[in-house]
């Protein structure tokens, strides 16, 4: 089962997104795609809504980086 965010993002944008909430320096590099790629990264979580009782997305991509660059920082101290 599929417990994901259906929010559409970019692998472009995410790299972007995570560069600017680490502050990092980091500059991106774009490779060849392997060829069985997927060409939508967008979670189908219609089986999830359907079969766990109220089970909904509840934290956002932004909230969810920011918890996981923490849990990474700690360990960092």
């Amino acid at each position: 089962m599929n417990l994901g965010n259906p929010e559409e993002i970019t692998i472009l944008e995410l790299a972007e997104k995570i560069i600017h909430l680490t502050g990092s320096r980091s500059k991106i590099v774009f490779k060849p795609l392997p060829e069985d790629d997927p060409i939508k990264r967008k979670p189908d979580i219609t089986e999830a809504l359907n079969n766990l009782d109220n089970w909904q997305p509840r934290i956002s991509l932004d909230e969810g980086l920011n918890l996981t660059i923490s849990a990474f920082k700690s360990l960092l101290k």
